[in-house]
């Protein structure tokens, strides 16, 4: 198999910090808090009654009112954050039969969900919309941003809990890597922030039960006492090398590895020995052909659980070994929370900008330390640094872990 090299050559995100990757990023450096109390419903009965949620978004920025209005939330985000990935890409004119799409959900239209049970309790069956089912399906943000753009390549959608985003991205890496398509736009979205899956997730006390929002996420820290539910998307546009460079496209960066692994242990809880996590990190290193000593920062997926900070810690240092001290690592899931299956993309984004600009965002919110946690978390703010690669981390519920290499991108001298 003739395996290609595989670039960024845009990005397009929708988070609790704002519309767009740059106002994203330069957030996440200044180190601002997206967690409000939920305005989206009432939650005064609800265990947790915090949230990151996305403020200001309009969807008719990126597409007309009357596609807007036949879509979930979900798919809004995605349509939007493919739009801003499109116009950042430059990408005009190219092969559509050779570029596809690849965006998944976890939960997919919750809203419409909600609002369907409703009106069939409320009004019965003859009431429910004739769009009820392409707003909740899963599979609809791709399948629209395919049709928007006429993309007739490979058509996917993922859902594999918090890691379905970084898993989307590293299958259309693999796509691209074995010469199935030019172009894949990959990523993932999540609007879930409704009475039933939040209040299903309350169930679990596994979301934070603070009522502080500027210190509710605080990933690592001993105080920690659960996630806090964001929403967003993010979406990117990977090419081959060879396509980027003949059309002279910009390149973020490349990604290199993808490793993806089960725990195979237990429906929401990690496997204690991190088992898992170790081998998903030494997959996707394997893969990029770097060793312990060429990862200059990790992306943590640092959800601000007890275990799952506890053990990716523990597997980060198990990975690194002596290494392990000299990393950066930090969570921006301290700012905009647990955006839940669209985290791994948009921290892939966060990533990949990171390498480009060599700025790593802090870890807000760490104050106590916690004897299980005792890497370099970037708690002092945002740090510079020449990156040479870096990973992003994502594992969820249901035993899945994957990992993404990152390396920055030095010309063509490896053509």
């Amino acid at each position: 198999m003739n395996e290609h090299r595989v670039v960024v050559t845009g990005m397009g995100a929708v988070t609790p910090l704002g519309s767009g990757v740059r106002e994203s990023f330069n957030g996440f450096l200044e180190g601002r808090n997206g967690v409000t109390r939920v305005t989206h419903f009432d939650v005064s009965e609800y265990r947790s009654k915090l949230a990151a949620e996305v403020k200001d978004f309009d969807p008719e920025n990126w597409t007309d009112r009357k596609s807007a209005s036949r879509m979930d939330r979900f798919t809004q985000f995605a349509v939007a954050s493919a739009a801003m990935a499109m116009d950042d890409s430059e990408l005009i004119s190219f092969d559509r039969d050779r570029a596809g799409v690849i965006i998944g959900s976890g939960i997919g239209g919750a809203q419409a969900l909600d609002e369907g049970y409703s009106i069939l309790h409320e009004k019965g069956p003859r009431n429910l919309s004739s769009f009820l089912v392409s707003r909740m399906l899963v599979n609809m943000a791709a399948a629209l941003v395919s049709i928007k753009y006429g993309l007739r390549g490979p058509l996917s959608a993922l859902s594999v809990a918090c890691s379905t985003g970084s898993n989307a991205i590293g299958d259309a890496f693999r796509i691209i890597q074995r010469g199935d398509a030019d172009i894949m736009l990959a990523g993932s979205s999540e609007a879930c922030i409704s009475p039933l899956p939040y209040g299903a997730f309350c169930a679990t006390r596994s979301m934070t039960a603070s009522e502080s929002p500027e210190t509710a996420s605080r990933p690592f820290d001993r105080n920690r006492d659960g996630f806090v539910m964001g929403e967003g998307a993010g979406v990117v546009v990977l090419e081959r090398l060879e396509h980027a460079l003949n059309r002279n496209a910009r390149i973020y960066a490349e990604i290199a590895g993808y490793g993806n692994t089960a725990d195979a242990y237990h429906l929401t809880a990690p496997a204690p020995d991190g088992s898992g996590m170790v081998r998903v990190m030494q997959l996707a290193m394997r893969d990029a052909g770097l060793g312990r000593e060429d990862i200059n920062y990790i992306n943590a997926h640092g959800t601000s659980t007890v275990l799952n900070d506890k053990g990716e810690s523990a597997a980060i240092e198990k990975v690194f070994g002596e290494f392990a001290s000299q990393l950066k690592v930090s969570s921006i899931k301290s700012m905009i929370g647990h955006l839940m299956a669209a985290a791994g993309s948009v921290e892939l984004v966060s990533t990949v900008m990171s390498v480009y600009t060599g700025r790593i965002p802090p870890t807000i919110n760490y104050r106590d330390r916690d004897p299980d946690c005792t890497l370099d978390y970037v708690a002092g703010g945002a740090e510079s640094l020449d990156i040479k690669a870096a990973i992003s981390n994502s594992f969820g519920f249901g035993g899945g872990n994957c990992c993404l290499a990152v390396k920055k991108f030095e010309g063509n001298s490896a053509l």
